[in-house]
């Protein structure tokens, strides 16, 4: 799908020129930059990641960040609960990031195009891909999170090994 320019008014203080991705403006000093609305894109980016950031905010407060509270008893369940809140955080933050950024970027208005000194380039916006990576990892780290929440359940419920002997073990002479 191609634009085409649009016919404007000699007299008029602005060109525009619609493209596919956004509009270049030329301003009264001949300079030409991109400039691009914000479509339902960035509210979307906006909106995951506050769902994202509220969900993970919920679970940290639910487990207490596995720094506070009960402590986790030792053994299988308490390691992978470790591996997997180390892993949701990075993918966490990876998440949050595509989003975040993503949706800036696709809100953003370019810098005029002749600093770049690109005379054909185009406004084309941000590729999907950064939303796309960032629903991916959003994926990942609601799996992780499952996972996360069901080792540091067993860890929590499962009772701690202690050994009640009554008495000990290491053999004492008596003295006369």
């Amino acid at each position: 799908m191609e634009f085409k320019d649009i016919n404007v008014n000699p007299n008029l203080p602005l060109l525009i020129v619609i493209t596919p991705m956004g509009t270049i403006v030329t301003d009264t000093f001949n300079a030409s930059y991109c400039v691009y609305d914000s479509d339902e894109a960035t509210g979307y980016g906006v909106g995951s990641f506050l769902f994202l950031l509220s969900s993970q905010s919920l679970l940290m407060g639910v487990t207490k960040c596995m720094c506070f509270g009960k402590p986790l008893a030792p053994g299988g369940n308490r390691a992978w609960s470790i591996i997997y809140f180390a892993s949701s955080w990075v993918t966490f933050l990876i998440a949050e990031s595509c989003l975040i950024a993503g949706a800036t970027k696709n809100a953003y208005h370019t810098k005029y195009r002749h600093v770049i000194y690109a005379q054909n380039w185009t406004c084309e916006s941000l590729r999907k891909g950064v939303f796309i990576a960032g629903a991916v990892f959003v994926v990942f780290t609601m799996i992780l999170n499952v996972y996360y929440y069901m080792y540091f359940a067993k860890a929590t419920n499962q009772a701690a090994r202690k050994t009640n002997k009554s008495s000990s073990t290491v053999g004492m002479a008596s003295y006369a």
